[in-house]
């Protein structure tokens, strides 16, 4: 763990978190020639604990989200491809399914939001193209390459002059603006009342996945209480969402339930796989969107993507790098106003 030496490093941007928000806000305020750090402790965070779905279409379809949540959602996905080409960041998948279940509702709700899409009544699937996903392993490793990543915990902060000053476990550092991506932690000491009331606003939520390493699909495979995605030379088995749960262990009985639903989906008789189980805490907000955006002067968060954290990060990072540039607000819909 590094230790500092007086005078204090001082940055353009502190980003407090190394999740999918946190570090693809630090890739986008690099590429607009900032001078960046990331505080994070390390250890295993939610965004890997994840199977990495930038899937607008199935995600507006399954929780029949507002077209004002599908806009913000689909214009998430447009900014990916260009965004993975300047990370490094392997986008991937061609085709994303859903079998069975309310395939006919689901349907329905794609055409409703302009989703391109196929659907076959006499077998119950649903097929679309709008979908992809990223590896979180590689992504974060991409992400995170070049960076200035500080592995401590953020304590506290206070205002200094111009700056925000942040005391960590590995000494105190500067920055002209400071952005939270702390996911679904209680809120720092020293934080100003805004700041304090927008993390107020975060409900943890626990997923739970499962990493296989027999690839059992070539694309993302989703059912009633299961999906079933590539990963890496494997596949992931996914996943949970549990309101109000903190714990990090995997329960038993609910990972044996989803194992149960993805061979239900897959349409195969259950056989011995070798699982590793992960449970990982995300946040979200009262209305399921984002929060992003300027708090206070010259600090930022960027919270509660609820289960969309690598679908949402390229634009999220782009609002916050555009609020920190005091650029007109790109998407009011995120912003921290709307519960403040």
């Amino acid at each position: 763990m590094p230790h500092f030496n007086s005078p204090e490093p001082s940055f353009d941007a502190l980003i407090i978190g190394a999740g999918a928000l946190g570090l693809c806000a630090a890739a986008e305020l690099r590429r607009r020639g900032r001078r960046v750090a990331v505080v994070d402790p390390g250890g295993v965070n939610a965004s890997a604990v994840a199977a990495g779905m930038i899937a607008p279409a199935m995600e507006c379809a399954t929780d029949d989200l507002s077209p004002e949540a599908a806009g913000v959602l689909r214009r998430a996905r447009d900014l990916w491809p260009a965004f993975a080409e300047a990370t490094g960041v392997r986008l991937y998948g061609d085709v994303a399914e859903w079998r069975g279940g309310n395939v006919a509702e689901l349907a329905a709700r794609m055409t409703a939001r302009g989703f391109q899409h196929q659907y076959d009544a006499a077998s119950a699937r649903l097929t679309t193209h709008e979908d992809a996903k990223v590896d979180p392993p590689q992504a974060l490793a991409a992400l995170a390459q070049g960076l200035t990543v500080i592995e401590a915990r953020a304590l506290r902060m206070a205002p200094d002059g111009p700056d925000w000053r942040v005391e960590t476990t590995a000494g105190a550092l500067r920055a002209e603006h400071l952005i939270l991506a702390t996911g679904a932690d209680p809120a720092l000491g020293g934080l100003p009342r805004e700041a304090q009331a927008a993390v107020a606003c975060i409900t943890p939520i626990r997923g739970q996945i499962g990493l296989v390493k027999e690839k059992l699909v070539d694309h993302v495979v989703r059912g009633p209480g299961a999906y079933v995605a590539p990963m890496g030379e494997g596949a992931v088995i996914g996943a949970t969402m549990e309101p109000g749960e903190r714990s990090v262990i995997p329960d038993a009985a609910r990972c044996e339930a989803m194992l149960a639903a993805a061979w239900a989906v897959l349409d195969e008789a259950p056989r011995p796989l070798g699982i590793d189980w992960r449970a990982g805490v995300r946040g979200t907000t009262p209305d399921g969107l984002p929060m992003a955006g300027r708090v206070a002067p010259g600090l930022h968060v960027a919270l509660g993507p609820r289960r969309n954290g690598w679908l949402l990060g390229p634009l999220i990072g782009a609002v916050v790098a555009d609020a920190t540039e005091g650029r007109p607000v790109a998407e009011p819909t995120l912003h921290p106003s709307r519960f403040l």
